[in-house]
């Protein structure tokens, strides 16, 4: 997470790409209400929401900051919370990001978790799982069809242009989740990718649980990347996810701060090698 107070977007993706890291992924939050019911699902006793929550650079100009400094590093949102976003604006920004970056865009998406921040975005809490799948679906239109229409329940816009169009069918999108059927059914059936949330060294039982969903949706399992995100730095754990068929194991670094981002990527840095030469 990049909060207000700690290293700069360019300087954090140089320094991922001079590591030989593959990609680097950002969240977002448009804010955190005071006032607020909904338990933050990092939590595992109790512990209060991490300031930086309030605290984040917007997501999008960030990733832009660090598309204009590197040359190879992929672009990941972690999550864009779309049910929040205006998906005509949201179209074309990733759409002017991806093709100014050369196609380095990985669109990650979420459902949301904080029902206040949802409700003042005028978000429908109950709905949200439907909302986002309209929105992707109007995404691809506009990132697809010279001319895009999307007619939804929640998504609406009549036969129109809108330019630039990313390349390779739009950035791939990737559902951000746990384990649970409701997450698994919508990345069988519309996502180009799963973004589980696990330390552990093994997934082969949700990937098991994945492999299920995908046969109940018709779907080849094989067009779906995983993505595994706070994932173990252990190098026997990290080899067993790929052996048990992950695709992409992203790191979670522990603060904003500028000196611990950088001796912890630097620490990091040999497992770029491990996987490398796999």
């Amino acid at each position: 997470m990049l909060g207000d107070d700690g290293i700069s977007p360019s300087e954090l993706a140089r320094a991922v790409e001079e590591r030989g890291f593959e990609s680097l992924w950002l969240p977002e939050h448009s804010h955190i209400p005071i006032s607020r019911d909904t338990p933050w699902p990092g939590s595992l006793s109790g512990e209060p929401l991490p300031e930086v929550y309030s605290h984040l650079l917007d997501m999008t100009v960030s990733l832009a900051m660090a598309a204009a400094v590197t040359t190879r590093l992929r672009l990941g949102t972690s999550v864009a919370l779309l049910a929040a976003r205006d998906v005509l604006w949201t179209a074309k920004e990733y759409a002017t990001l991806d093709v100014l970056s050369a196609g380095r865009v990985e669109f990650g998406v979420g459902f949301g978790w904080n029902r206040e921040e949802l409700a003042h975005h005028g978000v429908d809490f109950e709905r949200r799982w439907d909302h986002t799948r309209e929105a992707v679906a109007a995404l691809r239109s506009v990132w697809n069809d010279d001319i895009a229409s999307f007619d939804g329940e929640h998504v609406a816009f009549t036969p129109s242009s809108a330019w630039p169009k990313p390349g390779r069918d739009g950035p791939k999108v990737h559902v951000g989740g746990g384990a649970g059927p409701r997450v698994l059914r919508n990345v069988a059936e519309w996502a180009d990718g799963w973004m589980p949330i696990s330390a552990r060294s093994s997934l082969a039982g949700r990937l098991a649980l994945l492999d299920e969903a995908c046969d109940r949706a018709g779907r080849d399992r094989r067009e779906i990347d995983v993505s595994v995100f706070g994932a173990t730095t252990d190098p026997d754990g990290l080899a067993n996810l790929f052996d048990e068929g992950v695709h992409r194991a992203v790191l979670t670094l522990p603060s904003h701060q500028r000196d611990d981002v950088l001796r912890r990527l630097d620490e990091w840095a040999p497992l770029v090698e491990l996987n490398a030469g796999r």
